[in-house]
């Protein structure tokens, strides 16, 4: 029979424990402003979202990091003419001739979603009633609707069915939810 003696020293695991716990926090802390200053870098780079001499077709695939992309450097894109399929969504203090082209945006695992989309202006408005599909072309300018804003001046408007992708997902990994839903 063997006996073994083992003595605890308190004090050194507290230290070894903090100094690893330390350790983690520092690493996790590097991961987390790395990804912030990289996505900060990418939205720099706005100029590869839309080509600025044609009509540019959005896509559900390209549709979030463009609207996010032209949300942020409105004046790289003032002027570009763009082409996208969304419903026609208002709230109360738009003007008559304003609605929202929007699309879903699927923000979590469990299918919650918000609605995101650009504010645009065409005196066809009043013709389309809320959550009608709709394909416009138009041409992005600055206005202001609670601050700087991206609108677009539909210069082709028209009645569509629903897209068989009718969601789209948030911008590249680099994106920050702001919803409290999550």
């Amino acid at each position: 029979m063997f006996v073994y003696n083992v003595k605890v020293n308190g004090s050194k695991i507290f230290k070894y424990f903090f100094i690893g716990t330390v350790i983690v926090v520092i690493i996790i802390v590097a991961i987390v402003s790395f990804r912030i200053f990289k996505g900060a870098n990418l939205s720099n780079k706005s100029s590869s979202c839309l080509p600025t001499d044609n009509v540019s077709k959005l896509s559900a695939s390209n549709y979030s990091n463009v609207l996010k992309s032209v949300h942020e450097n409105i004046d790289d894109y003032i002027g570009v003419k763009i082409n996208f399929t969304g419903y026609v969504y208002r709230v109360l203090d738009l003007n008559e001739n304003q609605f929202v082209l929007a699309r879903d945006m699927i923000i979590s695992s469990d299918f919650q979603s918000v609605i995101v989309g650009f504010l645009c202006e065409t005196d066809e408005a009043k013709n389309f009633e809320n959550n009608t599909w709709i394909e416009i072309t138009g041409e992005i300018t600055k206005g202001d609707y609670h601050g700087d804003m991206p609108i677009i001046k539909v210069t082709q408007i028209k009645k569509v069915d629903k897209p068989n992708e009718e969601f789209v997902y948030p911008p590249d990994e680099s994106y920050i939810p702001t919803s409290g839903l999550l």
